[in-house]
């Protein structure tokens, strides 16, 4: 009988499938949410404005504010540059090769636009005002080859215009335009412009291909960067369109601080003929605003104070010329703002100790004499051969030895001067084995005189800088082998030479107090509470700062006490460059800096640098000479010392210095004697921490004499009974990895007992680990001069050379 319909649906949905419900949990699609969304909303999910619950049009509403909002944030730094009330565009012209003119392309920027105004400041820089383009340009000429002057002008450039000749161009790079390009890269490079000239005199065959050749070779520093021609006035036109147009990158260590290019600087007549001058400075003010009340730096100088803050009632270089004033009359000053007293910052940059702290009962007369009288204890006096050490004597049987008191030592020892016998040596014995080794260790050997040539190289030669690199590289090399192990002395019981020196059971986390035994140094300087905390206040005030010259303003400033050095020795090409320093920034403390010596500087240093080695850092904006302490680059609270500063390493230098708030980029140099300085690192600020430890380990090792299952007994590391029992509980470790510990002295001569959780191999050697904590030396010296230009041997006059050929 067949089924009804009703029954057959019935059956139907009964055998149909039935899957489980999906339950929206964190993850909803967008359509899910766009349906719960839709209606009333409750007031609870009104006022949590939850973000991850907004529909298509509002995520869509959303986006193109972020859009809006980013293009006015371009559009704002586009314009806050290079027109008739911003400063304008500071471009530095680098030259790369010594053959090219830095003044001739400014003559030629110059012809560019015949409707330009050109106006020169007395630090020679070239303004030049196009108005076709509403925009004002500011030319300032780098000596060629000067490293120093190339960062300084770089600080507060905007725009810096690298020159490049055609007229080698199968040759490459000059190695100082290397040295130039890389140290520019790692201090903070801004925008950028390359142009390449002279390609007139490369064949036209030719000329496309030495654009390719110097771009590859342009665009190993500058991938990004494209090369632009530099030979006509249209050129030129293009060079400036190019400029005004392109945009500007953004360096934090220059945007946070307010900066100045000194474009006039002369000294106030009432302080003239002294040694200390007050100088008026003039400028466009970018970065941020300045105050009175705040602190200038200059680099290589120091710090200063500002007595006031004058502005012109016109722009000096003005985009229009008809905005000149047409009555002839003199421009007066404006006082803008006076420095308080009250609320300017002190040059105060040291903590001055107080001696009387934590003073400390001084022991009195009866005291000292009874600590005297303990001191004098009783020895033993043996007659031994002269010339033998107290550890060559204690190999000698004392059964004859007499035991004498302190104050009948000396008259023994002038009995024991005066016996004749002790004075055994044959004078005969001697000469004979002196002239046998000398047999032995040298022969005969044909010698050819040498060239004028050879014999002039060897005239020239430093003997005395050879020797001292060579020690240098051999003490390295086995520093690199042998790292940190050192001999125990003979002469000085090791319990005197290593007091200073401490075991610890795991460097890791064994704990050591970063406040104990600290140098006199240490109560100079300043520390934070919480220097990230301090950091993000500072910052957080720049924002508000409303108070003195606005960015963009031609501005004058009165320093006070200046040394009168500083106004002699401006010369043509070294810009003068100042920083107004944010609040606390003039104060001492310890620096940790980060620094790496990349092997592929074919014109760096590639040999060791020692600890403690004078440098010339750049740190941010400020220059310095100091003696760093090296350590390794690790996480944790301890940091082992490095003697010697490896290529192809990345340590952590701690120097005094002021305090510098990061980021900031770190050049290292060595100051040659010829007055030149070679790179030989880059880095970064790593941190402002007197509390970072520096421990320095030494190693004494060990040899097995008898081995056993479980001990043996160990020679070699100790040469005494006392050192022993002074070091037992040091923890023992072995190369291959045992750990064991000292269990008692044997005899008198430096044997010990120790036992080992194995058995030990015949060839280990046995370490015993020592580590003492370093300091750096107080070496902070901020007056560094101009050094000489790199391009100095290649600028010669070719008759010279050739006489010096002849």
């Amino acid at each position: 009988m067949g089924l009804t319909k009703p029954q057959e649906r019935h059956r139907a949905s009964a055998l149909k499938q039935s899957n489980k419900v999906h339950k929206h949990g964190r993850h909803k699609s967008k359509g899910v949410i766009d349906n719960e969304t839709k209606g009333k909303v409750s007031v609870k999910s009104l006022t949590k404005r939850n973000k991850k619950n907004l529909g298509k049009d509002e995520r869509r509403h959303q986006a193109g504010q972020l859009r809006k909002k980013k293009r006015e944030e371009v559009l704002l730094k586009k314009r806050a540059l290079g027109g008739s009330k911003t400063a304008p565009f500071l471009v530095a012209v680098v030259a790369l090769s010594p053959e090219i003119s830095t003044a001739e392309v400014l003559e030629m920027l110059q012809r560019a636009d015949p409707d330009a105004i050109v106006t020169n400041s007395p630090n020679k820089v070239v303004h030049i005002s196009v108005p076709r383009f509403k925009q004002r340009f500011s030319f300032l000429e780098v000596a060629p080859g000067d490293v120093y002057a190339t960062l300084d002008a770089l600080k507060v450039a905007d725009t810096v215009l690298f020159l490049e000749t055609a007229r080698h161009w199968e040759e490459g790079l000059y190695p100082e335009a290397e040295l130039l390009l890389t140290t520019t890269m790692a201090q903070g490079l801004p925008t950028s412009v390359v142009a390449v000239m002279d390609l007139e005199t490369v064949p036209k065959k030719k000329q496309q291909d030495a654009k390719i050749s110097i771009q590859k070779e342009i665009g190993q520093y500058l991938p990004e960067e494209k090369v632009s021609t530099l030979s006509s006035d249209s050129d030129s036109l293009l060079l400036l369109r190019r400029i005004g147009s392109q945009k500007q990158k953004s360096l934090i260590q220059r945007d946070r601080r307010p900066h100045l290019m000194v474009e006039e600087i002369q000294a106030l007549p009432e302080t003239e003929g002294t040694e200390f001058v007050n100088l008026r400075v003039s400028g466009y003010l970018r970065g941020q605003n300045l105050s009175a009340n705040q602190l200038v730096h200059i680099p290589g100088w120091g710090n200063f104070q500002i007595q006031q803050i004058e502005t012109p009632s016109l722009d000096p270089h003005p985009l229009d010329v008809r905005k000149r004033s047409d009555d002839g009359m003199e421009e007066d000053n404006k006082v803008l703002e006076v420095a308080d007293p009250m609320k300017q910052e002190s040059l105060e940059s040291e903590n001055i100790p107080d001696p009387m702290d934590a003073e400390q009962t001084w022991p009195t007369e009866e005291e000292i004499a009874e600590a005297e009288a303990e001191r004098k204890t009783r020895k033993i006096i043996k007659k031994v051969p002269k010339g033998f050490s107290d550890y060559q004597a204690a190999w000698i049987p004392d059964c004859d030895a007499e035991e004498v008191s302190g104050d009948d030592e000396e008259s023994d020892y002038d009995d024991e001067m005066e016996d004749p016998e002790l004075d055994a040596m044959s004078v005969a014995d001697s000469n004979q084995s002196e002239n046998d080794e000398d047999e032995e260790e040298f022969d005969t050997v044909t010698v050819t005189e040498g060239a004028p040539d050879a014999e002039r190289y060897d005239a020239e030669m430093d003997m005395h800088e050879e020797l001292e690199t060579l020690k240098k590289l051999k003490d390295a090399k086995t520093d690199a082998q042998f790292p940190d192990e050192i001999d125990t002395p003979h002469d000085m019981p090791a319990r005197v030479r290593f007091q200073k020196y401490r075991g610890l059971q795991s460097f890791r986390t064994s704990p050591w107090d970063p406040k104990e035994n600290l140098p006199s140094d240490y109560a100079r300087i300043f520390q934070f509470e919480n220097f990230d905390r301090t950091r993000k206040r500072v910052l957080d005030q720049l924002k508000d700062n409303c108070s003195g010259a606005m960015p963009g303003w031609y501005i004058t400033l009165v320093i006070t006490n200046a040394p009168r050095e500083m106004l002699e020795n401006q010369k043509p090409g070294v810009p003068l460059v100042l920083f107004g320093l944010l609040p606390h920034e003039q104060k001492m403390s310890v620096l940790n800096l980060v620094l790496k010596r990349p092997a592929q500087m074919s014109f760096g240093l590639q040999t060791p640098i020692k600890s403690k080695e004078q440098l010339v850092f750049q740190c941010g904006f400020r220059r310095f000479k100091a003696n760093p302490v090296f350590s390794q680059h690790t996480n944790g609270s301890k940091h082992k010392f490095e003697r010697y500063f490896q290529p192809d390493a990345v340590v952590v230098a701690t120097v005094f210095a002021p305090i510098t708030f990061p980021p900031a980029s770190v050049l290292a140099f060595i100051e040659r004697k010829d007055g030149t300085q070679q790179l030989v690192a880059t880095g970064s600020l790593l941190s402002v921490n007197p509390d970072r430890i520096v421990a320095k380990r030494v190693v004494l090792s060990g040899h097995p004499f008898k081995v056993n299952k479980r001990s043996a007994v160990i020679r070699f590391m100790f040469f005494n009974r006392e050192d022993i029992t002074w070091f037992k509980p040091v923890e023992l470790r072995t190369k291959f990895g045992r750990r064991g510990h000292i269990k008692e002295p044997l005899g008198t001569h430096g044997h010990m007992k120790c036992v080992f959780d194995g058995q030990l191999k015949s060839q280990d050697t046995v370490m015993l680990h020592l580590y003492k904590r370093v300091f750096p030396k107080w070496t902070y010296d901020p007056y560094v001069t101009a050094p000489d230009p790199l391009f100095k041997a290649a600028l010669r006059p070719i008759e010279e050379e050739d006489e010096e050929m002849s």
